[in-house]
């Protein structure tokens, strides 16, 4: 297939032409048959210079696509790494939220469970030795008060089973059992959850004033507990319930000056944007 001209070596032709058209007209159209040989190989190599240029130009083209054929090769490669990426972050993410959720809840259930396993083991322990026979003249009564002392639940199944009660509905024995156990075991790790539990069972048959008070012990004894904020927080709630708003704010503010991490920090900022 025959080449076009470009547009210059086209315009160069057409004035060179237009040239000769003029030497030809202005020589009176005597021209040679050597000077129509000169126009035609002015024309030949005009062609040929513009075939070289044309192929450099052609060559330098197919460079630059190759190129781009190259780059676009690669930002292909790139996005599908990336894609990928993304996928991997995604998943990984994804797995460490159900790590953590799982985490959550097995802290919350080994806690339960712990108490359990530890009002098991109590149960299970062996029973205090039986004293021999009583010497002549002693109390008969001697086997029997050891006996008893010996059946007697433990800590943390007196615990068990006050907050079972407490669940159940049984306010009244929940309150006893609770106090009971505070009398047996004040140093215990669970005093601090027993207590808090006692002034909830006082809440739960109606006796605000002795839940207001067990509440405060809770936070005076066992500051340092997890308790010790939502017995704070309660304590603010039933202030503000009474009608005592100046000290349920005060109580509220207490909460989150004390306790600025917990959930009831933000629970009584919202208390508080509600009483001014």
């Amino acid at each position: 297939m025959r080449r076009l001209l470009s547009p210059l070596s086209f315009l160069l032709s057409t004035r060179l032409l237009a040239a000769s058209a003029a030497v030809l007209v202005g020589s009176g159209c005597f021209a040679t048959r050597q000077d129509v040989q000169i126009l035609q190989n002015d024309l030949a190599s005009l062609r040929a210079q513009n075939q070289q240029a044309d192929s450099v130009r052609r060559t330098q083209l197919d460079h630059v696509i190759v190129q781009l054929a190259a780059v676009n090769d690669s930002l292909a490669l790139l996005n599908a790494r990336s894609t990928r990426s993304m996928g991997d972050v995604r998943q990984d993410l994804y797995g460490m939220s159900q790590q953590l959720i799982q985490i959550q809840q097995l802290t919350g259930q080994s806690q339960s469970r712990l108490q359990e396993l530890r009002a098991q083991l109590e149960r299970r322990a062996p029973a205090t030795p039986q004293p021999t026979a009583p010497s002549a003249g002693a109390p008969a009564g001697g086997d029997t008060a050891h006996a008893i002392a010996a059946a007697a639940p433990g800590c943390n199944e007196l615990f068990e089973l006050a907050l079972n009660q407490l669940h159940r509905g049984s306010t009244n024995t929940a309150r006893t059992g609770f106090q009971d156990l505070l009398q047996k075991c004040p140093n215990a790790d669970i005093a601090p959850d027993a207590q808090f539990y006692l002034a909830q069972a006082e809440e739960q048959a109606g006796e605000m004033a002795g839940a207001d008070s067990g509440y405060q012990l809770v936070v005076a004894r066992y500051p340092a507990s997890p308790r010790a904020a939502t017995a704070l927080y309660k304590h603010a709630s039933i202030l503000e319930a009474s009608g005592k708003t100046d000290a349920a704010k005060s109580a509220f503010q207490d909460v989150i000056s004390k306790f600025p991490q917990s959930d009831e920090a933000v629970l009584a900022k919202d208390q508080l944007r509600q009483l001014k």
